[in-house]
């Protein structure tokens, strides 16, 4: 899809990349942003983003009514980007169920419920792409993230059934597998990390270039292309 002159809808816009991909699609020409976070207050200094453009949204994306509020309030959104997510450090053995259930709600039901609200009835009728955020670990399992990286993979399973599914309508679907970025979520990992700005301005291009599985830094794209090295030796 062309971004410029898009409007555009991120929940997690608040820190991370999801800030990072309000500054993009800016420098990319969207005309409109909806800038979701589960607190309005959270959004702090924006002074370096173009504020005509930008709409900020309180939304808790495990709260299906105030999901379709969002979905009917945004009625020209022609892109949604699900980047909202929570990670919490655990191994299998250890993780309280409480825990992984929040990952789940969060990182797999509410992209689910954004999704099936913005493609549905009382959504923009005019939306052509949804990209979710999901992550490296999203197809290989990192132990110390356990319900994380299980969360991840079942939203990537969402996706592709999303993708089949919306297809035959014109509504393009991309995944998207950051590796490690440095936001606040991955401060406990010391690690080489990806620059938010560079992985957000990568997804945005990747949605404008219409690649449906997205790889937007040097770590995911090293991974990828050592499976594809894989598969043909």
């Amino acid at each position: 899809m062309n971004v410029r002159g898009s409007k555009a809808f991120v929940t997690g816009a608040n820190r991370g990349i999801g800030r990072e991909l309000v500054k993009a699609l800016l420098d990319a020409g969207a005309a409109k942003i909806y800038a979701a976070a589960r607190d309005a207050a959270s959004f702090g200094d924006t002074c370096d983003m173009d504020m005509s453009k930008v709409v900020h949204v309180e939304l808790d994306i495990t709260n299906q009514q105030q999901i379709e509020r969002a979905a009917r309030g945004a009625h020209d959104v022609d892109l949604l980007i699900n980047n909202a997510a929570v990670l919490e450090f655990d191994e299998a053995t250890a993780v309280a169920a409480q825990v992984a259930r929040l990952q789940f709600d969060v990182n797999v039901w509410g992209a689910f419920g954004m999704t099936r609200a913005f493609i549905g009835a009382g959504g923009p009728p005019d939306l052509q792409a949804v990209a979710t955020i999901l992550s490296l670990i999203a197809l290989r399992n990192a132990p110390a993230m356990a319900a994380y990286s299980a969360s991840k993979a079942a939203a990537w399973s969402f996706t592709q059934s999303f993708r089949e599914s919306l297809r035959p309508r014109g509504i393009a679907v991309h995944a998207v597998f950051p590796g490690a970025v440095d936001t606040d979520m991955l401060a406990p990992v010391q690690m080489q990390k990806a620059s938010p700005l560079a992985v957000a301005q990568a997804i945005v291009a990747g949605i404008q270039a219409g690649r449906e599985n997205i790889y937007p830094d040097s770590q995911s794209m090293q991974w990828v292309n050592s499976q594809r090295q894989a598969s043909f030796s």
